[in-house]
């Protein structure tokens, strides 16, 4: 078939892209925001990509259209598409259809750790011989894509909580039919599509019912909300956590240089040690759930932990990038105030004796708000020194509703750290080197390009030959 999507450059449209051209489909696609690393990763796939959005793109003739839930009405694509009664889906209508429908699905979900979660699962069935379909949010280092085709028989896949399209305002995981789920975490997020966490609960229970009697519920029993969701299910339901009650439980928690190792105990016995090349208390909940799956197909402790020694970052999850002024400069994606939290707590872990900077851009349709103003302050505030960039569009949101950096530099005055308000994002470098030395860390978290600026910073910093850190843990 001949694919073309609107809006290829997403995380999850370029990585289905790939995916269907694997399979053996003609694929191509348009984007106006295209930056890495998924522009990378089309390229690298020879996946063409048409700059903006024009109807004279739809010349081409395609089979199917794949329209990406950034699109919305007054597109002019759309509106073609819709005028010539052209055939068009959704992003998880066709991943149901190529993927989830022929295989096993194995659906990580969760506000947090979803990236790195699906990542690692993936890591850990390719080590032990089963070769994995997946479809992940990011860039898995270890395989260096967000897609691929396996032989095997289990297709892994990020299961995002967003909805699917203009046209389907349902979340995306409702499509993809799990055998296997994880649910590792509920909070507010996405606030330009849910009103509240009630809301999005409602979504996870929709999910739940859609597991397979046979299947398996790996769900985060530490977290309320989930255990909310998880009543009534109607196939095997396994819970993970630092609980007693856990049915797969973590205990003597050891942090080194190298990482964390754990106990995990199985049905309230003690069970196995395992070790992950990762920093922070979230990354013992991802792991464990990716352990209680594997354990549920039969790999051995051994074949598990072959797969968390080896197990690499994920571009954009705590990824070093060199060293700046002579301190470790790391990127993340973290956006939500527990992300920033959890990521800063593991930057503390990985660099006990350093002062950590902390730059955050203010961008998501959450982040931009003042829902979570005193939250925000609350987490940078794990950080020493904070550079916050200007608000990402900030004339999208009414002035009354929308996050202010002056009340949040007052409060985090008020906690004693040293805070700066860039005026421009072209100012970045110039402030860093004002005052970053060999003694600090610096952690920058944003989800998207500082404004353009962010392709620049990462080549100042990069050189040939250069350690970039792919020992440093994913998120």
């Amino acid at each position: 078939m001949r694919y073309y999507f609107i809006g290829i450059c997403g995380t999850a449209m370029a990585s289905l892209a790939v995916l269907l051209k694997q399979k053996g489909h003609e694929v191509w696609g348009s984007d106006q925001n295209i930056y890495p690393p998924m522009s990378d990763f089309l390229v690298q796939n020879n996946i063409p990509v048409r700059v903006g959005y024009d109807v004279k793109h739809l010349e081409q003739p395609a089979d199917r259209i794949i329209i990406g839930n950034a699109l919305s009405r007054g597109n002019p694509e759309v509106e073609a598409i819709l005028n010539r009664r052209l055939p068009f889906s959704s992003l998880p209508e066709v991943i149901r259809q190529e993927f989830a429908q022929p295989l096993k699905s194995v659906v990580i979900t969760g506000t947090h750790g979803k990236t790195t979660t699906t990542s690692l699962m993936s890591w850990v069935l390719e080590t032990a011989g089963l070769s994995p379909t997946f479809l992940i949010g990011g860039i898995a280092r270890n395989f260096d894509a967000s897609a691929r085709i396996g032989s095997g028989d289990y297709f892994i896949v990020e299961g995002d909580e967003y909805d699917s399209a203009f046209f389907d305002k349902r979340p995306k995981f409702l499509h993809y039919l799990p055998h296997y789920l994880i649910v590792n975490n509920i909070e507010f997020d996405h606030a330009d599509i849910y009103r509240d966490v009630a809301q999005i609960k409602d979504g996870f229970r929709k999910l739940l019912r859609t597991v397979a009697s046979e299947g398996l519920i790996l769900a985060n029993g530490d977290d309320p909300h989930v255990r909310d969701v998880t009543s009534p299910v109607y196939s095997r339901i396994r819970f993970f956590g630092k609980g007693a009650q856990a049915d797969l439980r973590f205990s003597n928690v050891n942090v080194s240089e190298n990482g964390t190792s754990f106990r995990v105990h199985k049905d309230g016995e003690p069970w196995n040690v395992f070790r992950i090349p990762l920093f922070g208390e979230y990354q013992l909940y991802n792991t464990l759930a990716v352990i209680g799956i594997a354990d549920d197909l039969g790999l051995a402790p051994q074949q598990i932990q072959a797969g968390l020694d080896s197990f690499l970052n994920v571009k954009r999850r705590l990824e070093r990038w060199g060293d700046f002024n002579g301190a470790p400069f790391y990127d993340d994606f973290a956006h939500h105030p527990t992300a920033i939290r959890e990521t800063l707590d593991a930057v503390r872990q990985k660099h006990p004796s350093k002062r950590v900077i902390a730059v955050f851009e203010p961008r998501t349709n959450t982040t931009v708000k003042n829902i979570f103003q005193k939250e925000l302050a609350d987490a940078l505030a794990n950080a020493d020194v904070i550079f916050i960039a200007p608000i990402y569009r900030p004339e999208r949101i009414p002035e009354n509703e929308r996050l202010s950096l002056e009340e949040l530099q007052d409060h985090l005055r008020r906690k004693n750290r040293d805070v700066h308000l860039l005026k421009d994002y072209s100012s970045i470098q110039e402030e860093l080197t004002s005052i970053v030395a060999a003694q600090d860390v610096v952690i920058l978290m944003t989800n998207g390009d500082l404004g353009g600026e962010y392709a620049g910073l990462r080549a100042s910093i990069q050189r040939p030959g250069k350690e970039n850190g792919m020992s440093v843990p994913a998120k």
